[in-house]
This record gives structure tokens, C-alpha cells and sequence, in this order.
């Protein structure tokens, strides 16, 4: 199984946020992005934010 990854250094914020998150599974990592974008950037949780969220999924690890 290949591990899949979203990084926030990806979107711009003013607070120049370098949080990488990986896991297994797409559902778990859509989960614990959301919850970190509605905690630490203020984002809220919709049906739209999520799909914005899995568009922005890579395979394999993130880049040092």
C-alpha cells in the first residue's frame, strides 16, 4: 500500500504553516487534514472544503 500525503506548504497562509501529514488510507488523511486546517488555519468543515482537500493528495512521502 503507498502511502499518501497532503503538505501544506502548498497553500499559501501568512503563518507559513510547514505541516506535511501522511497515512494509509485517503479517508484518514482527508480527516486529519481537515481537522488541522479548521484548528490551526480557521477553514471550515464543508463538503466542498473536503473535496478541495482530496484534489491536493500526493502519493508516496513528502519532500524534505
Amino acid at each position: 500500500m503507498t502511502r499518501k500525503y497532503i503538505d501544506c506548504r502548498e497553500f499559501p497562509s501568512e503563518m507559513k504553516c510547514t505541516v506535511s501529514i501522511s497515512a494509509d488510507s485517503e479517508d484518514e488523511l482527508v480527516n486529519a487534514a481537515v481537522q488541522h486546517a479548521t484548528t490551526v488555519h480557521g477553514q471550515k468543515d464543508t463538503p466542498e472544503f473536503r473535496m478541495e482537500v482530496r484534489k491536493a493528495i500526493h502519493q508516496g512521502m513528502p519532500a524534505a
